[in-house]
């Protein structure tokens, strides 16, 4: 399967399943599911092609005269975000079934999220910058029919108005900002754009970029002071919730930072806006949190908190930060996922998302009750976790990222604050683990600095 009918199989779904009988909810999930699984099994046989460093790249002509070509390009990076967008998709179409209520129409709800995988997916494995932010608009505007699919309650309107004028704009201004990286480099490719990153940081109109990229990558991933349309934006399905709001969408800002990494960071102007932004976002979202009482709203401001720590490692211009960042991306959209699915069985069964009226739970739904149980050990850096990993990873690139030395015997005062935002459940031990610098190393390589393999 090329890679161009990868990208379009998920619009293929979409429009089927459009056209789909409104009581076929078997037939539309199962249609549902193949497409996604079709498209995750394609993209997990492109490991063995990226997995030493490698990039596979298909080219469409359409405007080459202007520079404008869609090409589709796969690195160890973009192919960590498509495992994520098809693998959580497919489990989201299956989490759906069972979800929605027959009355709902299911023909519109399967085919707006099919087509988000479509326009999430294309976003991910764009290799031409401008084509990046046409699926990225695209995400703006299904997350929008998605956020507004019960269109006959008012939250939801209101929260789908919210999410799209504010993403909305931002990726205006992402737009703006790729037309003057381009004129900088000379190209839209984005191999180019990656590889001129030494002429952009020295062009005078490098604060303008830094300026537009960040307004779109702030606005998509909630960061402060744009963090205040996710929590509405919770009016939607669960289901949406689950995909949206912990695996793809919100998850767009902050990719968009580490696909640039290579291009605009290190330099002070990096530092303080995107560390600043990061440290903001990460205390306001942890604090909000603690005083929600609607399940939802917990999850959505800790996944903000977290969106801000992810953003606080990719501003410290460390490439071992970046890694870290790369790895937490990973971590918190599974288990974020599994804890927003968990919180709609909770409210399909009971009733309510209300915490103080949800007590002994474990009890009456006891399988239900491991997910978050297994979940919340991800959150809480239980040892034997992927979250324990992540956590490490964390706290030693911001002391490798802030410290005069690996043995600096002052810690510094952001790894304090990451600190007092998490709940560790065992002390970070150096040996504990193989991730060493090298393995760092080695990583960043495959997710932010691939280049094409030769024939």
């Amino acid at each position: 399967m090329s890679l161009a009918l990868l990208l379009a199989l998920p619009f293929i779904g979409s429009a089927v399943a459009a056209f789909m009988p409104a009581n076929a909810r078997n037939a539309e999930s199962t249609w549902s599911a193949l497409v996604a699984l079709a498209a995750l099994i394609q993209v997990a046989l492109l490991f063995p092609d990226v997995r030493d460093g490698g990039v596979v790249r298909e080219g469409i002509a359409w405007l080459p005269s202007a520079g404008l070509d869609l090409v589709i390009r796969v690195d160890g990076f973009a192919w960590m975000f498509a495992m994520l967008v098809t693998g959580i998709g497919l489990l989201v179409t299956l989490y759906a079934r069972y979800y929605m209520s027959p009355a709902d129409p299911v023909p519109r709800f399967y085919s707006f999220l099919l087509a988000f995988m479509g326009a999430m997916l294309g976003l991910v494995v764009s290799g031409n910058v401008i084509a990046l932010v046409f699926f990225w608009e695209l995400t703006s505007l299904f997350s929008f029919l998605l956020i507004g699919y019960w269109h006959h309650r008012a939250d939801a309107r209101q929260g789908a108005r919210m999410a799209l004028i504010i993403t909305g704009a931002g990726g205006l201004c992402l737009l703006a900002g790729m037309l003057v990286v381009g004129s900088i480099a000379g190209s839209y490719d984005l191999d180019v754009v990656l590889a001129a990153g030494d002429a952009i940081r020295a062009h005078p109109l490098y604060p303008l970029v830094l300026v537009l990229v960040f307004a779109g990558a702030f606005t998509k991933s909630a960061q402060f002071p744009f963090h205040f349309w996710l929590p509405h934006a919770m009016a939607a399905p669960t289901p949406v919730s689950a995909y949206l709001h912990s695996a793809t969408m919100v998850k767009a800002g902050v990719f968009l930072l580490a696909r640039f990494w290579p291009a605009l960071a290190g330099t002070e102007a990096w530092f303080w806006v995107v560390t600043g932004v990061g440290v903001t976002t990460l205390l306001i979202g942890a604090y909000a949190a603690m005083f929600q009482r609607d399940l939802k709203g917990l999850l959505a401001y800790s996944t903000i908190s977290h969106l801000g720590l992810i953003t606080l490692l990719l501003g410290l211009n460390s490439p071992l930060a970046a890694v870290a960042a790369v790895f937490h991306m990973m971590n918190h959209a599974t288990f974020k996922a599994a804890l927003f699915m968990a919180a709609g069985v909770i409210d399909h069964e009971t009733g309510t998302r209300d915490i103080s009226r949800l007590n002994g739970l474990y009890r009456a739904m006891p399988i239900t009750a491991t997910s978050p149980t297994t979940s919340g050990a991800e959150v809480a850096d239980s040892p034997s976790a992927p979250g324990s990993s992540s956590s490490r990873n964390r706290r030693w690139s911001v002391w490798h990222s802030t410290s005069g030395s690996l043995n600096e015997p002052t810690c510094p005062d952001v790894t304090q604050t990451c600190g007092c935002m998490r709940i560790p459940a065992s002390s970070p031990t150096m040996s504990s683990r193989s991730w060493t610098i090298e393995r760092h190393q080695a990583r960043l390589t495959l997710f932010l600095s691939s280049t094409p393999r030769g024939p």
